[in-house]
């Protein structure tokens, strides 16, 4: 059994009322020299969970989160007015779990940090 990230995310499309599969997202940290490094990739499963991003330990720092909710949407066949969602957070304990759920439609979105 694999540990779990020590980032994970779910997408839940409040517009249908259900998880939002197949989004790809990148994970990127803010390296020394102010440039944007990514450090994880993955896909949210069925359940819109993804929980695999990074294997290695976390590093104090800033980090960013894109979840690209334009391919999810095509198929769907609806149009989106976001091609892409990023959310950007701090790490300041490197001994926590960060959970960073994305609740999403096709015209909104919001954030929070979860458990």
């Amino acid at each position: 059994m694999s540990k779990r990230s020590p980032i994970t995310t779910h997408i839940l499309d409040v517009s249908i009322g259900k998880p939002a599969a197949n989004v790809a997202c990148t994970l990127e940290k803010l390296n020394s020299q102010s440039e944007w490094e990514k450090i994880g990739t993955g896909m949210t499963n069925q359940d819109g969970r993804l929980e695999n991003l990074i294997s290695s330990p976390l590093s104090l720092g800033v980090y960013r989160l894109e979840f690209k909710t334009k391919s999810y949407f095509e198929q769907r066949k609806i149009s989106s007015f976001y091609p892409s969602v990023t959310v950007q957070f701090e790490i300041t304990s490197t001994d926590e779990h960060y959970h960073v759920p994305l609740l999403l439609s096709p015209y909104g979105y919001s954030t929070y940090r979860g458990s």
